[in-house]
C-alpha cells in the first residue's frame, strides 16, 4: 500500500485546522515544514483518527514531542500506531495507559500532581522521554530500545512490528 498525497482539496474547516495547527507548530524548522509534514501524516492518519482537531492535536504533539527527545516523529508514530492504534483512551491487559501506552508506575518515577496519561501532551512525553532513555541505554540500536520499551527485552516481534508500521504507513518517500 502506498501513501501518496491526496489530490482533494481540504474543506473551509480543513483547511483552517491546517493553518492554525502549522502557526503554532514550533517544533518545525519553517512554515513550510510544518505546513508539509501536517498535511501528509494528517491524511495518512484520517482512517485511524477521523476527528481532524484530535489528529492535528496528535500530531503537532508527536512531532514536538519527538524533537525534544530527538526522535524521529515517523517513529513515534509507528510505536503509537502498535501500542494503541491511536486510540488515546487504550488500556492494555498490564494496565498501561494511551497513545504510547504508558504504564502507570512512571506516574511515580517522573509524574506530578495531576499528570493524566490519558492525556495527549502528558502521555506523548512521557512515551518519547522513555524511549529516548532506552535508545540511550542500548547505545542507538532501535530494535533493542524498542523490545525494552514494550517489556520484551530480548526478543525482536516487537521492534519488527514497529519497523514493519514504520516503513508501511510512516516512513516519508
Amino acid at each position: 500500500m502506498t501513501f501518496a498525497a491526496t489530490t482533494e482539496r481540504p474543506d473551509a474547516q480543513m483547511r483552517q485546522l491546517l493553518i492554525d495547527a502549522v502557526n503554532g507548530a514550533d517544533s518545525f524548522e519553517d512554515r513550510y515544514d510544518a505546513e508539509v509534514w501536517l498535511s501528509d501524516m494528517s491524511n495518512r492518519l484520517q482512517r485511524k483518527v477521523p476527528d481532524p482537531q484530535e489528529r492535528l492535536q496528535i500530531l503537532k504533539t508527536v512531532h514536538y514531542e519527538a524533537a525534544r527527545a530527538e526522535l524521529p516523529p515517523e517513529l513515534v508514530l509507528a510505536v503509537i500506531d502498535v501500542e494503541s492504534n491511536f486510540d488515546r483512551f487504550a488500556i492494555s491487559s498490564a494496565g498501561a495507559r494511551g497513545l504510547m501506552q504508558v504504564m502507570p508506575f512512571w506516574l511515580d518515577e517522573i509524574g506530578r500532581p495531576g499528570d493524566d496519561l490519558f492525556d495527549i501532551h502528558t502521555n506523548l512525553r512521557f512515551g518519547c522521554t522513555i524511549l529516548k532513555l532506552y535508545l540511550e541505554r542500548e547505545r542507538g540500536d532501535r530494535g533493542k530500545a524498542l523490545a525494552r520499551y514494550n517489556g520484551s527485552v530480548g526478543k525482536v516481534w516487537y521492534p519488527q512490528r514497529v519497523f514493519k508500521a514504520l516503513w508501511k504507513r510512516w516512513y516519508r518517500q
